[in-house]
């Protein structure tokens, strides 16, 4: 999946000029609404992106939504950057068990358009997360994810399953694959 070169070169940018150089080139659109945080602002991550939706879906029983979830866990690839629009603004879509399973599979980091819970734990264990907010309440028995390695739409920003991503302290800019080198 991921261009190792390419990846080592993001890495030791920052998201200002990635940001300058695509506008320069008439690139829009690329920055994620700076509501979308990380929850370390130390961290940063760059990587190729691993695309995921989802919807609330209130008739779900607990094993039903926790198999989806996992399932959906299973797919993300080592060394992506997972991306997900889950189309809610009240649970958290990210946690302390989901945060060491996709690292465990080598996943580089999460970004969310939506909330995050467990803070205390997934700073312990490292793993980097952006989210718009934090919350207790989780995806059990409430939400499901619908759509994977799907374009989605965070902001003004469509994001295409393989495009690349860099974030910071400053925020997240999306870098289209074709213009990434």
């Amino acid at each position: 999946m991921e261009n190792n070169q390419l990846v080592k070169r993001l890495e030791k940018c920052y998201t200002g000029a990635i940001y300058d150089v695509l506008r320069e080139r008439g690139i829009k659109n690329t920055i994620l609404p700076h509501s979308i945080k990380s929850i370390d602002p130390t961290k940063k991550i760059a990587g190729e992106i691993w695309t995921c939706s989802g919807e609330i879906d209130e008739t779900l029983d607990k094993d039903t939504s926790m198999l989806s979830w996992t399932d959906m866990l299973s797919k993300a690839p080592a060394n992506s950057v997972v991306i997900c629009q889950p189309n809610d603004g009240t649970i958290a879509h990210m946690g302390e068990l989901s945060a060491e399973t996709l690292q465990n599979k080598g996943v580089r980091g999460c970004i969310i358009d939506g909330g995050c819970r467990d803070l205390e734990f997934i700073l312990n264990i490292n793993f980097p997360v952006w989210c718009n907010f934090y919350t207790p309440r989780d995806v059990v028995s409430y939400w499901s994810p619908t759509k994977l390695e799907q374009t989605v739409t965070i902001g003004n920003t469509k994001i295409h399953n393989d495009d690349y991503v860099m974030a910071d302290i400053d925020g997240v800019v999306i870098i289209p694959k074709d213009k990434a080198e």
